[in-house]
């Protein structure tokens, strides 16, 4: 089973116009990501995905390039099933050999970024083929799933605050969430505008609806602390990314300053960031994105943390299907885990790029018993929509 073929291409899907929405990140009119296949000698193929954006908009052209020119050529002629291997060997570069033998990690200097995500997308790819060639979900392999199906939470939720509710309260009707998400932060600008708009949301749903808020990291810490005044009697589930990924002890003096959850990790890479927030107490919730964080297998092992530091672990979702799926079988596996992530803007990523049917019954997802990833791409639909790079 030694890998044949390497192909990545940047995926630009559009979003119709009725169904775009604006945030922090503008005008959001195409959804973009990485997807790579990884074709073996006896046939199989693996799926995966890298992102080096967090949100669904991007430039991918210098990442698909670094999959097709630099890390496929390393990887052709490598069996596909040494997959903590193939992941060291990327991430230690022309030191791998040193690596190895004296059991510590010498990492190559680029380690973050585009690096990370490279190797997030073979990954990916890599547990495909191995469940696949066992005949098992992904699940099985990292010791089994501890339910069929897993909570997910409805995130999308950039209305004003005078139809907040209404647009909130149409995800709940679309898949009977229990909980949702909303987008505030410097797409409002003062820190009173998104309280305003949380506390019409908590009066349009109710107490008995979770409400999580992200701020994609835009607000200062005076500001984050400030929000998290402003809304300290609206019961909030979580605040995600107050500020910068970047100023990990801002977002620690954030938690401490009122009893809001902070969750954060979308725009982390690899263990060690993830090792660095529990630390210096800056977060409750870890949310790392398989497309960024090293894979699977990275995101496992910082499942692994958050539970020995006694934190929960959501992972990133707002992804294509590869990473949507890979996050799936993480989150059944995973001891922490306790929510999914479904976006509620649009998202053919995800229902277009895939044969397979993705959806939310009564606020829950079933994790796939399909071997590998359980997703079957439409090659044709990928490379309609394939960018020249």
């Amino acid at each position: 089973m030694r890998i044949k073929h390497v192909q990545a291409w940047w995926v630009s899907i559009p979003i119709q116009t009725d169904r775009q929405h604006r945030s922090d990140f503008g005008q959001v009119r195409t959804f973009d990501a990485a997807i790579l296949r990884i074709e073996t000698d006896d046939g199989l193929v693996g799926w995966g995905e890298g992102k080096n954006a967090a949100g669904s908009a991007g430039s991918y052209g210098a990442l698909v390039h670094m999959l097709n020119h630099e890390i496929g050529p390393q990887l052709i002629g490598r069996q596909a099933g040494d997959i903590g291997i193939i992941w060291e060997m990327l991430y230690n570069g022309v030191r791998h050999e040193s690596a190895a033998a004296a059991g510590h990690a010498m990492p190559q200097l680029a380690r973050r970024g585009l690096s990370i995500a490279a190797i997030s997308a073979v990954d990916i790819a890599l547990w495909d083929i191995l469940g696949k060639s066992l005949g098992q979900p992904v699940w099985r392999l990292l010791g089994g799933r501890k339910l069929e199906r897993l909570p997910a939470y409805a995130s999308g939720g950039w209305a004003p605050a005078d139809t907040i509710g209404e647009q909130l309260q149409s995800y709940i009707d679309q898949g009977g969430f229990r909980a949702v998400k909303m987008r505030i932060g410097a797409m409002d600008g003062a820190p009173h505008v998104s309280a305003a708009r949380v506390r019409a949301a908590r009066q349009a749903l109710g107490p008995e609806i979770e409400i999580m808020v992200d701020a994609h990291g835009t607000y200062t810490v005076a500001e984050a602390k400030r929000f998290v005044h402003l809304v300290s009697d609206c019961d909030i589930a979580w605040f995600e990314e107050p500020v910068i990924a970047d100023d990990k002890a801002g977002m620690a003096e954030v938690r401490a300053s009122g009893s809001v959850p902070i969750a954060t990790g979308e725009s982390e890479a690899t263990r060690y960031a993830f090792r660095n927030l529990a630390v210096l107490r800056a977060a409750d919730i870890f949310q790392p994105d398989p497309a960024f964080c090293g894979g699977i297998s990275e995101a496992m092992k910082i499942g692994v943390l958050a539970s020995a530091f006694n934190l929960r672990f959501a992972p990133h979702l707002w992804a294509g299907a590869p990473c949507f799926f890979a996050g799936l079988h993480i989150c059944a596996a995973s001891p922490a885990s306790f929510t999914v992530e479904y976006s509620l803007g649009a998202n053919p990523m995800i229902h277009d790029l895939v044969e397979e049917t993705v959806e939310v019954k009564d606020g829950m997802i079933e994790v796939p018993d399909s071997p590998g990833l359980g997703v079957t791409v439409c090659e044709r639909f990928l490379e309609e929509h394939a960018q020249d790079t």
